[in-house]
């Protein structure tokens, strides 16, 4: 779209109201109800360009660079290379992009941020699963199993037959948020839902857990370069 780039429509099912985000890409994405017309989700994009703007021009600053942080552990080298090829890998604790002459900055971004993200996973499976185990051995909870994936909307989950999901996000977050997530997902194990029997026991395990609950929605399951 003129002006603001790519944007994309998707329908829901389960959106009642037309939604705008921007993606760590620049994106904008406009999820609608299954019965609202494209046409009008572009409308919508349209009618909120100013706002569309700011956020690009954020989503922008906040591109990967050499020498950022990924995760506890590694570090982001961006390599010039003779090769006609972008490529990624990971070597010990550094996530290197080689990145051939007149590379665009798109081009760049994205092979950071998936070398990035198989960083963020490696770091999750080591120490994740082994956190939630010692938290349920600490607080009485059992779990069937623990799986690691890309989770975008949310940090994790639990389902009926007590299997949890955490995003390998979580590795960019403070210590105190990932072990939040982390019990809030093992409370989810005895309480389905976020009723008072719920919060009753996450207060017991974690006593600033509301505190914690305001915190982490000031961050979001992207990849983000740290200093």
């Amino acid at each position: 779209m003129e002006g603001l780039g790519e944007v994309i429509v998707i329908k829901r099912r389960q959106s009642k109201n037309i939604r705008l985000s921007i993606n760590s890409k620049g994106q904008t994405k406009v999820s609608i109800p299954t019965w609202v017309p494209y046409l009008t989700g572009l409308g919508f994009a349209k009618s909120r360009r100013s706002w569309i703007v700011e956020k690009q021009g954020l989503a922008q600053a906040k591109q990967l660079r050499s020498g950022d942080r990924i995760g506890k552990s590694h570090r982001l080298k961006l390599v010039e290379s003779s090769g006609k090829t972008m490529s990624s890998r990971i070597s010990g604790n550094q996530v290197l992009v080689f990145v051939p002459a007149g590379a665009s900055t798109t081009d760049v971004q994205a092979a950071a941020t998936r070398g990035s993200e198989r960083a963020l996973k490696a770091e999750a499976e080591k120490f994740l699963p082994s956190r939630t185990s010692d938290y349920a051995k600490k607080y009485g909870y059992k779990y069937k199993q623990v799986r690691i994936k890309k989770l975008t909307s949310r940090w994790g989950s639990c389902s009926s037959d007590k299997v949890i999901s955490l995003s390998y996000y979580l590795m960019q977050l403070p210590w105190e948020l990932i072990d939040y997530v982390i019990i809030h997902e093992l409370t989810h194990t005895k309480h389905l839902n976020h009723g008072a029997d719920f919060w009753e026991d996450m207060k017991k395990h974690v006593p600033k857990a509301r505190q914690y609950q305001k915190w982490i929605r000031q961050h979001k399951p992207v990849v983000k370069g740290a200093k």
